[in-house]
């Protein structure tokens, strides 16, 4: 009886033990984010501290980390410098493709964040214009598959240009400088070269800029689940507090971003706030624009876009947060 008793109670204090040790490994020793000046929601929630203020209980710090692009976003993420980055879609499903084990698990804007721009005494006045001319691009992110889409849709290829592989500020920079026929821009320093510069959207396409999504690393969610959906609940306070805030926001934007306030009012204007649990949606128009990964060999050869794109919009952390 005595004996059996004892082996009762060691098993009991194993299992008690054993839940501790796994309740320790959830909790990591800090949460390391981007915040981005593309991410209108990623300075919204550095600003205010909220996720700081629901870790804080936890004894969970918070790391905050500038992005410039979704290409080093993507690179923070792939050598464990961050746990969530923010990136445009399509860039996501590229750094997948190619073996980083990424999981994008909120939506935080649909923005119509790049287009193809000139100066405003350009001659070019179409896309088949920019035959033979120097455009500059990032490459890996969205401009970047964004110029290519848009060539390939008037039967040229990237070929049939000079792309210049500059950071998004140094492409605005060149452009401006005259140093460049052609940019393809992102926001906010899009709208900041249209007002300050002048300069001219040649090429628009609301249906080529792929959703702007947070990504977190596969490892980050399998060990860490309660801190990704705290993560999404926090992101979810800043994509709310916009909606009813727009003129803050905007305010926010300017002084972050130390940009004039004219232009993150533009910015603002281009990002649409309603759809942030990932779906069909944002996986039909992944889709839609991953042939280009595989015509412009930017993938290795036999890969299965599609499989990619399911295995890397993961809902479920979304949908237990989002009301």
């Amino acid at each position: 009886m005595y004996t059996t008793l004892k082996r009762l109670t060691l098993a009991a204090a194993s299992v008690l033990l054993a839940t501790g040790i796994t309740h320790a490994a959830d909790k990591p020793a800090e949460v390391r984010l981007d915040y981005a000046y593309y991410s209108p929601p990623s300075l919204v929630l550095k600003k205010f501290g909220w996720l700081e203020e629901d870790l804080k209980a936890d004894g969970v710090p918070v790391k905050w980390v500038l992005s410039q692009g979704s290409n080093r976003a993507l690179e923070f993420l792939n050598s464990g410098s961050v746990d969530f980055g923010s990136t445009a879609g399509l860039a996501a499903v590229l750094s997948k493709a190619n073996g980083n084990p990424i999981k994008s698990v909120y939506v935080y804007s649909r923005p119509e964040w790049t287009a193809l721009v000139v100066p405003k005494d350009s001659p070019i006045q179409s896309v088949k214009d920019l035959k033979g001319k120097k455009v500059a691009a990032t490459k890996g992110t969205d401009p970047f598959l964004f110029l290519l889409r848009s060539l390939q849709q008037e039967g040229l290829s990237k070929t049939d240009v000079e792309i210049l592989a500059l950071q998004h500020a140094d492409g605005r920079t060149a452009l401006e400088q005259g140093r460049v026929d052609a940019w393809s821009g992102l926001d906010p320093l899009m709208a900041g070269s249209e007002v300050q510069a002048g300069s001219r959207l040649l090429y628009r396409n609301v249906a080529f800029n792929t959703y702007g999504f947070l990504n977190t690393t596969e490892r980050f969610a399998t060990q860490h689940p309660e801190y990704v959906q705290r993560v999404i609940g926090a992101y979810e306070k800043a994509r709310q507090w916009i909606i009813a805030n727009p003129d803050e926001t905007a305010q926010l934007i300017s002084e972050e971003a130390k940009l004039p306030l004219e232009v993150a009012k533009l910015q603002l204007s281009r990002n649409d706030f309603s759809t942030p649990v990932p779906g069909a949606q944002h996986i039909e128009a992944l889709k839609a624009a991953a042939p280009i990964l595989v015509e412009e060999d930017l993938v290795r050869k036999g890969t299965d876009v599609a499989a990619v794109i399911d295995a890397l919009v993961e809902p479920t952390h979304a949908r237990a947060v989002v009301k």
